[in-house]
């Protein structure tokens, strides 16, 4: 697939790996609506970078974990920009919990983390499969992460939630073909704010990967876009860690 003037919707898109995939996907020739929950500012000043190198691009604010907010959000995007051809379904959270603390993984915990994490990622794709379907084309690409695989992360809920976006992504492929064409990427430590107050425990990382590095969001945002462009690919769930999980 040509991503050059497809319209992508990447939830959680102003920092972090969102922001590089809007930046990679605007590079691209795409139009990008970024998604924002309560990061507002990072949002328009990922726009703004877009605009300035001649893309076209939209912040628009919803929480995924809302269907209602989903589906306006949906329709706000194709009223501005037509259609939606690609989804990136982004945006998580996470608690940190040290993993044998079951009595911190409380209930609000899990509600929370599933309600974004894993309910969020259906309410989007749910909200977009129309549009995609009307175009007899799409791609949607969930963001999982090695904590789904090896059940290690920043919190027991995390890595279970994690569990689920691959098998909701597995499911999604299923139940959306052929038309539309849904994956996966799980990332391994990430050079993101989700480190930030434990710079020390990344940097002690890195030496004993692989690769001796941490990826960094532009990886993560490459690989995506390579995915999105892969035509014969669903149903798949692609580990980039460096080597995290050899």
């Amino acid at each position: 697939m040509n991503l050059n003037d497809k319209v992508a919707l990447v939830t959680g898109g102003g920092t972090g790996i969102g922001r590089a995939v809007s930046l990679a996907l605007a590079d691209k020739g795409a139009a990008v609506a970024v998604n924002y929950s309560r990061s507002r500012d990072e949002a328009e000043e990922t726009v703004r970078c877009i605009a300035e190198k001649g893309g076209r691009a939209v912040a628009i604010q919803a929480d995924v974990s809302k269907d209602a907010e989903v589906r306006k959000m949906v329709g706000s995007v194709a009223e501005r920009f037509g259609t939606v051809d690609l989804l990136v379904n982004n945006a998580s959270i996470t608690r940190h919990i040290p993993l044998g603390d079951l009595e911190a993984a409380e209930e609000v915990v899990w509600d929370e983390l599933f309600a974004v994490n894993v309910k969020g990622m259906f309410h989007c794709a749910r909200a977009v499969a129309p549009w995609m379907k009307r175009n007899k084309g799409g791609a949607i690409i969930n963001l999982g992460s090695i904590a789904g695989i090896t059940g290690v992360g920043s919190s027991l809920p995390y890595a279970v939630s994690k569990a689920a976006v691959h098998g909701l992504t597995r499911s999604l492929a299923h139940a959306l073909a052929p038309e539309i064409r849904v994956s996966g990427v799980a990332p391994g430590a990430v050079a993101t704010r989700w480190w930030a107050g434990r710079e020390e425990q990344m940097e002690r990382l890195s030496p004993n990967l692989p690769l001796r590095r941490v990826s960094t969001p532009e990886d993560i945002a490459h690989l995506i876009c390579a995915v999105l462009e892969q035509e014969a690919l669903t149903g798949q769930t692609i580990t980039v860690d460096s080597g995290q999980t050899l």
